[in-house]
């Protein structure tokens, strides 16, 4: 099912009419992460290799290339991406990276990470442009779940994208907001059939061209919060 369609489309629709997620996303761009200090940081990308970053054999996907500090995924027939053959922690660890859509309509940035011994997705800019969520929780995808938000992005523009995963709990952030505090006590976490070729951890577009950068983990403590990006 491609992911610009939603089984429940009424719902974005709701959201776009009540306007009560419509996040502005106003961060000025490229402030994401200048300044700031990187040294507990550990690079997922030097900006000139692929390195363990691997073309994720969807079907029909573009060509991904690493230049100039940025890894490229171009815009395929439906999904597009890489994963990450190294080793990677399965909880208690925090991912920044940030992103821009340079052409298409849909997502270009679908984070997929471990949670424990599941796994789930961050979408940004999803069905249509402009839905952030993550796919899949209690079996409901980014559009259809309690995590849903419906957001203005730009082209172009870099987004500063952030997760936390504890034993407790999945917390997101866009350009240094709080977007979704997700519990997983009582609540089933999952990835859609289509991206489980990212895991354990990859990022995809869908029908979109997109370029990543400062890709990054470090370890986070229990409780902590997700570091906000320094003006």
């Amino acid at each position: 099912m491609p992911f610009f369609l939603s089984p429940r489309p009424h719902r974005i629709a709701l959201l776009l009419m009540l306007g009560l997620t419509l996040l502005p996303a106003a961060v000025a761009p490229n402030a994401a992460s200048a300044g700031e200090p990187l040294a507990d940081w550990r690079p997922l990308f030097d900006g000139k290799e692929l390195g363990q970053w691997k073309p994720t054999p969807f079907g029909g996907e573009g060509e991904v290339t690493a230049a100039e500090g940025v890894l490229r995924i171009a815009m395929g027939a439906d999904l597009s991406g890489v994963t990450w053959k190294g080793e990677f922690p399965k909880q208690n660890f925090e991912l920044a990276l940030e992103a821009r859509r340079v052409e298409g309509s849909d997502f270009f940035c679908g984070l997929t990470f471990p949670v424990g011994e599941s796994h789930c997705s961050l979408i940004v800019g999803g069905w249509g442009g402009g839905v952030v969520g993550l796919s899949s929780i209690d079996g409901e995808d980014a559009a259809n779940n309690a995590t849903t938000k419906v957001v203005s992005f730009t082209e172009d523009r870099w987004y500063d994208i952030r997760v936390r995963v504890t034993p407790d709990r999945i917390v997101c952030l866009l350009d240094g907001e709080q977007i979704i505090d997700q519990p997983l006590d009582g609540h089933e976490i999952s990835v859609r059939e289509e991206v489980v070729p990212s895991q354990p951890l990859g990022i995809a577009t869908y029908a979109t061209t997109a370029e990543l950068r400062k890709i990054r983990w470090r370890p986070a403590a229990r409780g902590a919060d997700p570091a906000p990006p320094q003006p």
